[in-house]
């Protein structure tokens, strides 16, 4: 008997973090599990804005380019990873789908030691070729010095980075999202904190803002360590040395799923580096109100992302269960939720441009030009709310190879030929510099949905090895 009461223990713990979608139903499942990740994803979006805020008060126009340029190099530098995390989380939610609850260990010690060894190399190459990255990008003279401090402290900082978004897509690929909510609330508290202690009182301008920034992920990261560990059973990884050891099948099947979505990162911000350039290359106004708009749209991008997350694990545990009708109403729920949240976004955007930009900066330059952004980015807003069903279920079946090819479309083919076209070749400058931006977002977003409607994916192999069965 004892046995028995020790296994219903240990489930019973399990239910408190993994949380089975196969089962219940599916509006209620996904505003459960996507509206703490949309307030967890608008929290890091906050604490990203505390440091446009205080910036663009304490140091003006040239710390916000600074911020802006540098902010999307430690971005790029995020999503190098980000990739190999999402690949985690859809494997980690296909497993739980198929019954494989007894891998995890395995699985979450590759993943940790695998992220581990993407950060130390990317911190080493982007503190080795800082400058010239910063050249490449055409970052206004002003605002190079400060740029430079910005990518030096993010740099050093990254592996804190990198962890955080390691332990929130186990979390979501377990079906967790209150913790995560939870941990980042840890960061923008200590963040919005030093920021204005070493921003507005030490005086330690765009490298204050860098510092606090890394302090607040430094200790959510640990304050998540903490937690996992002492709820180890649950979780389902013990934290031995030896369970760190990468596992050479798992490590294949991650990599085959972490490459493509790595790329695709890396791709779109790629693309967008390249329009952050051309940008940049109207002088230091244009650059500072860039770099404003896009943290605009990160807190759209971010908060809806969460209906993104929602929708990739309960494809990833529905589909590997071979709940293939309940997968498609998953996706269907997730258009209109993220239609309902676009909605609400474009009228808000439309009536208060100004105030929003006005909330970064005193420069009457850079919010004389908000409504030229704004009116460029609400084109995007149909694909973008299309995209937050069909992007979740494209990584949640595993299909990384498409999800690439989305994102080469996206940003290669069209975000950079779009803004050159229609900035340069059409002559329409700044509006068409930010018009372009918006309207790439067609390039995933209708090849995504023609896939999701008419394509055969429910014929695919599945990443987890006991779904491995072809179709």
């Amino acid at each position: 008997m004892d046995k028995p009461s020790e296994r219903q223990k240990t489930a019973t713990k399990q239910s408190l973090i993994i949380h089975d979608f196969t089962k219940g139903g599916i509006p209620a499942h996904m505003l459960r599990f996507a509206v703490p990740f949309m307030l967890s994803n608008a929290m890091q979006v906050f604490y990203s804005l505390v440091d446009m805020v205080v910036v663009g008060k304490f140091v003006g126009s040239y710390g916000l380019s600074a911020v802006s340029v540098a902010g999307q190099v430690f971005t790029f530098m995020t999503m190098c990873a980000l990739g190999f995390c999402t690949g985690g989380q859809v494997y980690i939610a296909q497993l739980i789908g198929a019954g494989e609850r007894a891998a995890l260990n395995r699985t979450i010690g590759t993943l940790f030691s695998l992220i581990g060894c993407i950060g130390v190399a990317v911190s080493a190459l982007v503190l080795l070729f800082q400058e010239s990255i910063l050249a490449l990008l055409n970052t206004p003279p002003e605002a190079f010095s400060m740029a430079l401090d910005y990518m030096l402290v993010c740099g050093c900082g990254l592996i804190f980075t990198y962890g955080y978004n390691l332990v929130s897509a186990i979390m979501r690929g377990m079906g967790d999202s209150k913790h995560p909510f939870l941990f980042i609330m840890i960061a923008s508290i200590i963040n919005v904190v030093f920021d204005l202690l070493f921003v507005g009182v030490f005086g330690w301008g765009v490298a204050g803002a860098a510092v606090a920034t890394i302090m607040g992920q430094g200790f959510s990261f640990l304050y998540a360590l903490v937690y996992l560990y002492r709820r180890r059973e649950a979780f389902g990884f013990d934290f031995k040395p030896a369970s760190f050891v990468m596992d050479k099948a798992i490590l294949a099947s991650l990599c085959r799923l972490g490459v493509p979505f790595a790329l695709q990162s890396c791709a779109i911000n790629v693309s967008m580096l390249f329009v952050n350039s051309l940008v940049n290359g109207m002088g230091v106004y244009a650059s500072a109100t860039f770099g404003v708009g896009l943290k605009l749209d990160d807190i759209i991008n971010k908060t809806t992302q969460g209906v993104s997350f929602a929708v990739s694990s309960m494809v990833g545990q529905n589909i590997a269960a071979r709940e293939l009708a309940r997968t498609r109403r998953v996706v269907y729920c997730g258009w209109c939720m993220g239609a309902a949240c676009y909605a609400i976004y474009t009228v808000f955007y439309l009536c208060f441009a100004k105030e929003m930009f006005g909330l970064f900066t005193d420069e009457a330059a850079v919010i004389a030009l908000a409504p030229t952004f704004v009116s460029a980015l609400v084109w995007s807003f149909p694909a973008m709310a299309m995209m937050r069903g069909t992007n979740g279920f494209v990584q949640g079946i595993g299909n990384a190879r498409l999800s690439l090819l989305f994102s080469l479309i996206d940003g290669f083919v069209l975000r950079i030929a779009l803004s050159y076209l229609l900035g340069t070749v059409l002559h329409m400058g700044l509006f068409g510099f930010f018009l372009g931006y918006g309207l790439a977002a067609y390039g995933t977003a209708v090849p995504g949905a023609l896939y999701f409607l008419f394509g055969r994916w429910e014929e695919r192999t599945l990443s987890v090895p006991s779904a491995r069965a072809e179709g």
